[in-house]
């Protein structure tokens, strides 16, 4: 497939939806729908706030790597590995962009001890593809993934 080939990642069906506001913005809190989620919310000392709650970023890191990971055990299983000791970590950086707003990058790091680094390779390049996150990001910001 060539990079110039648009592919559609869009759901052809929609199995859940799940539910969150914000309160205030970055100086205020989160709360989901069933109670999961409430949390305080503060800008980062690096943006300018006193850090005292979480942020947008952190929220977006913890869902990118949970979903990155479950799409690898997922691939994994399917071509018949257990990969049990696995791990995603995932950094979110948010900065200016050229069109006097702002903009994220992701770099993801996984840890697959249990296999070779070319069998590692093919599935993460799997996953890239069956993740929701990754699917929704390809081609809007730029998303490294580290394989150590």
């Amino acid at each position: 497939m060539s990079d110039t080939t648009v592919v559609d990642t869009r759901p052809t069906k929609i199995m859940y939806v799940a539910e969150a506001t914000a309160h205030g913005g970055r100086d205020g809190y989160v709360t989901s729908q069933d109670g999961q989620i409430g949390l305080k919310v503060a800008m980062p000392p690096a943006l300018g706030g006193d850090g005292n709650g979480t942020n947008p970023e952190q929220l977006f890191a913890a869902g990118f790597s949970a979903c990155f990971h479950n799409a690898l055990v997922l691939v994994g299983r399917r071509a018949g590995f257990d990969l049990t000791g696995s791990m995603v970590a995932a950094k979110v950086g948010i900065g200016p962009n050229a069109q006097r707003g702002y903009g994220l990058a992701v770099a993801l790091s996984v840890s697959l001890p249990v296999l070779d680094q070319t069998l590692a390779s093919q599935l993460v390049d799997a996953a890239h593809e069956v993740c929701p996150y990754s699917n929704a990001t390809r081609g809007n910001i730029d998303v490294t993934i580290l394989l150590g």
